[in-house]
């Protein structure tokens, strides 16, 4: 067996700016290239590599194909006091789901509550950065968005509905972390399978189906079929919830018209539904707070299953790994900082600095 190479590591901070100087050089403001990198950095930190700075060369190459303006700013109609639309212009969608976060926010902070439909939309990386955003706030939030077809409806056998994300939050207390649900509504995320085959890796063979409609580990011909919904029809069902909010509701693509990151060949058109709620509407945030603080603590006390040695709030494995990584670094292999290099050498900016 061959022994694999370790990892290359990178500072957080060096990953940003090197993201922020690509974007810049493809056109992006300055504004919208920090947007956009301190999401993907984000994700990197939190262990979501899938959808992390290696999603750049597809973005810059659907910049290149005339697919995704790099130069589109996320607009907002506001609509009622606490219901907006913003649209992303075929922009990155990082700055159309930050720019409905912050307008949501607002909304919660003097109405109690805030709604952003997000239309003409794309790729937004990991939705719990956007949660985040509204926790960093002192908010609770729903993020839906909809994506490209990967998975079947059940009792199906094509691809139909996106491995769209259901993202959730809220602040914790003074003795707890905040509560953040980040999850596919299939086995395992798209992205995760693409990350695998960057890696020439293989994958386990029950997230995905082949073109046959047979279990497959390799990457290649999983993304050639269809990926699995988890608990059956009920992943299916929330895949289908997903299109509703984020895609039928806001005007933009649905019913497997999203256009994937990977595509080239059209807009993505992608739709988001975006909700900020003030915490403190029905009892004081102190109150608040001791009650996130109660439920923590009885989750991560409570009795164990044999052969586990601890319990996980949701959330709480990514912020450990974050934590590791700004002190010792984001790791990568060398395929994929050949990759950002690669881009680098392209349009004529510095290397990405790895760690000695």
């Amino acid at each position: 067996m061959t022994e694999r190479a370790p990892p290359i590591r990178v500072k957080h901070e060096d990953a940003e700016a090197f993201v922020i100087e690509l974007l810049e050089a493809s056109g992006l403001s300055r504004k919208s290239a920090e947007i956009v990198a301190n999401g993907l950095v984000q994700a990197d930190l939190r262990g979501v590599e899938s959808h992390g700075i290696n999603r750049i060369p597809s973005y810059l190459a659907r910049i290149r194909n005339g697919v995704l303006s790099p130069k589109a700013e996320p607009a907002v109609n506001q609509l009622t006091p606490v219901v907006a639309q913003v649209d992303g212009s075929n922009g990155f969608g990082f700055c159309a789901a930050h720019l409905a976060m912050e307008t949501a926010i607002s909304m919660a902070r003097t109405f109690g509550i805030g709604m952003v439909s997000v239309k003409h939309s794309n790729h937004f990386g990991m939705s719990a950065w956007i949660v985040r955003q509204a926790t960093d706030a002192g908010m609770m939030s729903l993020v839906f968005t909809n994506s490209s077809p990967a998975l079947p409806i059940w009792g199906g056998k094509s691809q139909l509905m996106g491995v769209s994300p259901i993202a959730c939050g809220a602040p914790g207390g003074d003795k707890s972390i905040p509560f953040i649900l980040d999850m596919a509504p299939s086995v395992a995320a798209r992205g995760k399978i693409y990350k695998a085959l960057r890696r020439g890796e293989k994958i386990p063979s029950d997230w995905a189906l082949d073109e046959d409609g047979k279990p497959t580990d390799d990457p290649e011909h999983a993304l050639k079929g269809v990926m699995l919904p988890m608990g059956g029809p009920k992943g299916s069902a929330l895949a289908i919830m997903m299109d509703v909010f984020s895609g039928v509701l806001s005007g933009s693509a649905f019913a497997g018209g999203v256009t994937g990151p990977y595509d080239m060949s059209k807009p993505g058109d992608v739709g988001h539904f975006i909700v900020a709620i003030k915490p403190d509407l029905f009892m004081t945030l102190d109150e608040f707070k001791e009650r996130m603080d109660v439920l923590y603590w009885r989750v991560v006390e409570s009795e164990k299953m044999d052969g586990v040695d601890r319990i996980y709030f949701p959330g709480e494995i990514e912020q450990l790994t974050e934590a590791e990584r700004r002190k010792e670094g984001i790791p990568f292999v060398q395929s994929e900082i050949d990759a950002l290099n690669a881009e680098a050498e392209r349009l004529g900016v510095t290397k990405i600095q790895i760690m000695p």
